[in-house]
Parts: C-alpha cells; sequence; structure tokens
C-alpha cells in the first residue's frame, strides 16, 4: 500500500502540474518512468486480495491493450509525428504483448503451481513446483472456466488441480479417485470401485516427525488405480476417518460409520483423494468436485529448491 501511495502520489502530481504549469511544473521524468511500473504493479497485487490471477491478468491485458489501441487509433494523429509519446502509453506498448503472452499461456497451455502441504506425499512434496496441462480436459474460457472445446475425459488415477469446492477462489490437487455414477468405498484403509478392491503392494516404512514434534509412522503401498500405478501412504494407528466432515451438495449419496465411507458420485462430479491418506483434506470430507471446478492435469515436477533431483520427475 505505501509504494501504491508513493507512486500515485507522484503520478497525481504530475497530471496537476500539466493541467496547470505545464510539464515544466511536474516531478522529473526519471521520477515518473519509476512511478508508472510500480504504481501498475501494486494496483495489481491489491488486486489479488479480491480477483483470481487469472482474472487479474485479464484486467491487466485490457487495459495495456487499451491504453495501446486508443492512442494507435485517435491520439497519435492528433499529436503529430513530431512529438514523442506519452510515457503511459511507451509503458503499455511495452507491458502489453508481455503480459497478453502469459495470459494465453497460462489460459491454455501450462500453469505453474507450488505444492503446499503433504496431502500428496509420497507423490508430490512440500515445495515442488508443477506444470499442469491447462487443454488435456477440455478447452475453457479464462476466468469463467466454462467449457468450449471438448478433447478428453478425467481419468481414474490422474492427479488434478482443481477449485476447492468449498472456497473456489483457492486452488487444490489431488487423485482422482472416482468419476461420475462410480460407488467408491474407503474402509479400513482401502479404496475398492464399484465392488472390486484395489490392489495394493507394500513399499516399505518411514518415520517422520511432525509439527507437534510427534513421531508418525508410515506405511507406503503401491497401489494400482485405474491404468496408473503409484504410491500412497497411511498411518496405521489412525482412525480411517477424523471428526472433520462437513455438509456438502449430494451429500445423501454417501454413507458414512465407523469403518468409513460408501458414496455413488453424481453426473458432472468426481471423487478426489491425496495420496498421504491420513493427513489429507479431500471429498471424504467436503465432497464432490463439480466439472465446472477441473483447472487442469499435473504432469510435471519443474523446480524444488531443496531437493534437485525432483526436477524434471513426471507426476504418475
Amino acid at each position: 500500500m505505501i509504494v501504491m501511495a508513493a507512486s500515485g502520489a507522484v503520478l497525481a502530481w504530475s497530471l496537476v502540474a500539466g493541467a496547470t504549469s505545464g510539464a515544466s511544473g511536474g516531478p522529473p521524468q526519471s521520477w515518473l518512468e519509476v512511478a508508472y511500473p510500480l504504481f501498475f504493479i501494486a494496483t495489481m497485487g491489491a488486486l489479488l486480495r479480491f480477483m483470481s490471477f487469472a482474472a487479474v491478468l485479464l484486467a491487466a491485458t485490457v487495459v495495456t491493450g487499451a491504453i495501446w489501441a486508443i492512442d494507435s487509433i485517435a491520439l497519435r494523429k492528433k499529436r503529430g509525428s513530431d512529438k514523442p509519446e506519452p510515457l503511459l502509453v511507451e509503458l503499455a506498448k511495452s507491458f502489453f504483448p508481455v503480459i497478453l503472452v502469459v495470459f494465453l499461456l497460462r489460459s491454455f497451455l501450462v500453469e505453474p503451481f507450488k505444492i503446499p502441504s503433504g496431502s500428496m506425499q509420497p507423490s508430490l512434496l512440500i515445495g515442488d513446483f508443477i506444470l499442469v496441462n491447462k487443454f488435456t480436459y477440455g478447452i475453457r474460457i479464462p476466468v469463467l472456466n466454462r467449457k468450449i472445446i471438448e478433447i478428453n475425459q478425467p481419468k481414474r488415477g490422474e492427479v488434478m488441480v482443481f477449485r476447492w469446492p468449498e472456497d473456489p477462489s483457492k486452488d487444490f490437487i489431488k487423485r482422482i479417485v472416482g468419476l461420475p455414477g462410480d460407488v467408491i468405498e474407503y474402509r479400513n484403509k482401502r479404496l475398492t470401485i464399484n465392488g472390486t478392491a484395489l490392489k495394493v503392494e507394500p513399499a516399505g516404512a518411514t518415520t517422520e516427525v511432525d509439527e507437534t514434534m510427534n513421531y508418525l509412522q508410515y506405511e507406503a503401498y503401491r497401489e494400482k488405480l485405474g491404468e496408473r500405478n503409484h504410491l500412497m501412504q497411511i498411518i496405521p494407528d489412525r482412525p480411517v476417518l477424523t471428526s472433520g466432515v462437513r455438509q456438502f451438495p449430494n451429500k445423501s449419496n454417501c454413507e458414512y460409520n465407523y469403518e468409513g465411507v460408501t458414496c455413488r458420485i453424481p453426473q458432472g462430479r468426481y471423487f478426489m483423494m491425496g495420496d498421504n491418506r491420513d493427513n489429507s483434506d479431500d471429498s471424504r470430507y467436503w465432497g464432490f468436485v463439480p466439472e465446472e471446478n477441473i483447472v487442469g492435469k499435473a504432469f510435471l515436477v519443474w523446480m524444488n529448491f531443496s531437493n534437485l533431483k525432483r526436477v524434471g520427475n513426471s507426476i504418475e
């Protein structure tokens, strides 16, 4: 806010000086060259408190493009070819192509995300920077996220980024466990889909220390889900479900008891779970993911600053 206020004050000084005493009474040109970019960046940062990053990028693209277009169509002729471009127009022309390319790449091709929690361990670790394919599940209108071109349907076992149904401003990443129409059972820490129990093979055990300095004993398993073999882990001495189950749409499709949960997935909805089964807030607790909440398919770890060996790993 301080940066926005300071740079805004410089720009206001320039406008007032230009309207009263002319350009000679305004701030130095070097101040304006710094104030315009700082004000633009600070404004975009402030908008992120109320809008998604995609919406802020769209707004920035529209504003810079409009300034460039208005100057090209109308103002340049009035100004004359012998006069230099205003600094605002010059900066808009510089920013617009860059912002447009970033907006198009993030909206239709790939989008980067950072893994903030351990809910997908051992497949994805805290600090992993991943890439998400935005067109695998269809082309969508940016910001509105409405599908306009059908390409592929989500498959069991794929790792998907989606807008959290409880708060669509937040992106979650989980594994697709159930498709529309499936009957999913998670009982005694084992998955059953449409009456068939998934095959699992032991993959070792590990011990970790959590935030409260308690030792956690994990058992890892390799699980075949759809066409994918992936690792998942459980904490044997924890209950199948915690007390965090909330109210959610179509909750009547699910039956809960001390052994776990059984759900029949409605049409147009998906059942998502984290690979860290006893440390994941997922569809068992907050329900189904609507098709319109899908963001894309995670496919690559492109960076992890604390573990460079993970760079380039494909996401199983």
